[in-house]
C-alpha cells in the first residue's frame, strides 16, 4: 500500500497515512521504542518512514486530520533545518 492508498474518502487520507499521525501522537519510552514498532506495527525500515512522515506534513489532507500533530512536527522540522543552515 502506498500513500493515498486504501482510502474510502478521495480527500481524506488512507490508512497508512492515519497510522503514520498514530505513531507520532504516541509518547514512547525509550530510544528505540518507536522504531521498532514502526517495524511491526507498519512494517516500513525508519529511514522510509521518516521518507513517509516528511512527505505527509506537507499534505494539506494531513494537516485537517490532526493539526496539533502535524504543527508540531512542522516546528520541529523547521528547527532542524535552521540549526543545519546556521
Amino acid at each position: 500500500m502506498t500513500i493515498g492508498e486504501g482510502t474510502d474518502d478521495e480527500a481524506g487520507l488512507g490508512e497508512r497515512e492515519q497510522a503514520l499521525l498514530a505513531v507520532e501522537r504516541r509518547s514512547w519510552p525509550g530510544p528505540g521504542a518507536k522504531e521498532r514498532a514502526v517495524r511491526e506495527r507498519l512494517g516500513l525500515s525508519p529511514t522510509r518512514y521518516y521518507q513517509l512522515l516528511n512527505a505527509l506534513l506537507d499534505d494539506p489532507r494531513a494537516l485537517a486530520h490532526d493539526p496539533v500533530t502535524v504543527n508540531r512536527l512542522r516546528r520541529v522540522r523547521e528547527e532542524k533545518q535552521r540549526r543545519r543552515e546556521g
